[in-house]
């Protein structure tokens, strides 16, 4: 019983610092987002690049901004990737591979992370700096731009289609969060035991006679930024098992919070900016519900599978325990973060299936630094769109009409994903190459591709042990699936922003759904859940469903 209680505390640990710093953190970013005034480094920033901040965009030339940004940070990571062998700080490293350099360039500049290279033996240190790091800080200031546009223009009370300025927005994200955030959380990191140096791999003689590699690296500074941008990928190939990239049980807590407290109080941001704070507390009900089933569910069976079998701890770390590894699990599939301490692999059917639904229900709860947000949003948006057709009246969120245009944006936001997903498994599932990827036979080498293109699609970057992801058919199509999973949903989520900016709100009537309320959290949850079982079930069914069940 006290073995048991002790492997909860670092759930209540991390609810406690979520909770205490949801106010301020929130807050704080809602000043970031709602003030016009620019600190002088930024100021510089806008007229070296030619941007004037106090013009307001539409939503298409905000789109504009985003795609134009993401296709430059592609090339360059591409680039570098191909030149590293003449780059400073290379240590011995050759180019990368084409089919290889695309899938890395895509899956950081689409806040993936997915790594089908082995980081310690394939990536410089200067590639993994001025690649990975900066993309892991540039690709989730994209995502809280979006979610803040949406936001904005939620919240537009005077109809003139303003949603804000992309390249305002994400230069206030860089330097005004997630740069400092990144810094403190460096150096607790430092403190505990992450590395941080330029150091090439040294070989050492061990006690026994042979000799051990000691790989280097700047490996803190890159470590604080994947989990609190909700990137994912690891330093080195063990990614967050291994003790240079998480030492310990506190540097393991830290890291849950890390991926947390950023999408968690983007829900006071949103209260905050709209100017209904209840609002706010909804949307976080919300993704609280889904979180903690998941967490229950996947804590449940594997703790009963550890009684039963004493198996529990397969593919876990003897120094974090099975209800800590279950609650990082959880955490990095609910936020697009992909980054592991265990190996999902390893986990019973059951709750290998639930990490598997966690990603499908697209990451919403409380899902990536800003996708989680817009997603959400859009969730909310169809909920409140079929209550309305239930009791026979238009539909309206926090005032703004949904039509025919609204929802098939939201139709086209929620399709997307599925349709990449179901796509590149069916493809896949039907190549005869597909064997040699796949380490298991039956159902469960059936769910390493389903694994796969979840994670790619949904932009986590997380995958089952043992999936061979480094062939040029799964270096393009899981390329292309991080690259349309992530942008077919902002475009339409910035449409839909672009939709109801131009919206002058209407009044409330005794026909309006409180969205507010517990009515409104309990449907918005079952449609997450409808949407995602009606979707993916028969997939699941032949996959983790049938291996649970035998």
């Amino acid at each position: 019983m006290i073995d048991a209680f002790m492997g909860f505390i670092p759930t209540f640990i991390v609810m406690a610092a979520l909770a205490a710093f949801y106010l301020p953190l929130g807050g704080y970013m809602g000043r970031v987002f709602t003030t016009d005034r620019h600190l002088a480094p930024e100021r510089v920033f806008y007229r070296a690049i030619g941007v004037r901040p106090d013009v307001k965009q539409h939503w298409s030339k905000y789109a504009a901004g985003v795609l134009s940004f993401s296709a430059i940070s592609v090339i360059f990571v591409y680039l570098l990737q191909r030149t590293q062998q003449w780059l400073p700080l290379n240590h011995g490293k050759g180019p990368v591979s084409w089919d290889q350099a695309w899938n890395t360039a895509v899956s950081f500049t689409t806040n993936t992370n997915w790594q089908s290279y082995s980081g310690e033996t394939a990536m410089s240190v200067f590639t993994q700096m001025t690649g990975m790091a900066v993309q892991n800080f540039v690709s989730a200031a994209v995502g809280i731009s979006v979610a803040i546009a949406l936001v904005r223009a939620l919240g537009n009370r005077n109809g003139d289609g303003d949603i804000g300025n992309f390249w305002v927005d994400l230069t206030r994200t860089v330097l005004r969060i997630l740069l400092p955030m990144a810094f403190i959380g460096a150096i607790l990191l430092v403190s505990q035991g992450v590395i941080q140096n330029f150091s090439a791999p040294q070989t050492i003689q061990t006690v026994a006679g042979g000799t051990q590699t000691i790989p280097g690296g700047a490996v803190a500074s890159q470590e604080v930024i994947k989990e609190l941008g909700t990137n994912g990928g690891g330093y080195f190939n063990a990614n967050s098992a291994h003790p240079f990239e998480n030492p310990n049980a506190w540097t393991n807590i830290m890291e849950i919070f890390l991926i947390l407290v950023i999408p968690v109080s983007l829900t006071r941001t949103f209260g905050i900016i709209i100017g209904d704070r209840r609002q706010g507390w909804a949307i976080l009900a919300t993704m609280a519900t889904l979180y903690f089933i998941s967490l229950a569910v996947v804590m449940v069976s594997e703790t009963s599978l550890q009684d039963f079998q004493g198996s529990g701890m397969e593919g876990k770390e003897m120094r974090l325990g099975v209800l800590p590894s279950s609650l990082f699990a959880v955490t990095t599939t609910m936020t697009s973060t992909g980054a592991v301490d265990s190996f999902h692999s390893s986990y019973s059917p059951l709750a290998g299936g639930m990490l598997m639904l966690n990603m499908l229900l697209g990451e919403i709860s409380p899902g990536g630094v800003g996708s989680g947000l817009y997603g959400m949003l859009v969730i909310a948006v169809l909920t409140v769109f079929i209550a309305g057709l239930m009791v026979g009246r238009t539909p309206e969120y926090l005032g703004k009409r949904i039509g025919v245009a609204e929802i098939t944006k939201v139709c086209l936001f929620i399709l997307a994903m599925p349709v990449l997903v179901l796509a590149g498994v069916g493809i896949s599932s039907a190549l005869p190459s597909t064997l040699d990827s796949v380490s298991a036979d039956g159902p469960h080498g059936f769910s390493e591709i389903i694994y796969a293109y979840t994670s790619a699609a949904n932009n986590n970057g997380s995958a089952f042990a043992g999936f061979g992801a480094d062939t040029p058919w799964f270096n393009m199509s899981l390329g292309f699936a991080m690259l349309f999973g992530r942008f077919i949903p902002i475009v339409m989520a910035l449409a839909l922003a672009g939709d109801f900016a131009v919206q002058k709100p209407a009044a409330e009537t005794a026909g309006t759904l409180p969205t507010h309320r517990p009515l409104f959290v309990g449907l918005t949850v079952a449609i997450a859940f409808i949407v995602s079982a009606l979707t993916f079930l028969p997939t699941l069914a032949l996959g983790p469903l049938t291996e649970a069940l035998s």
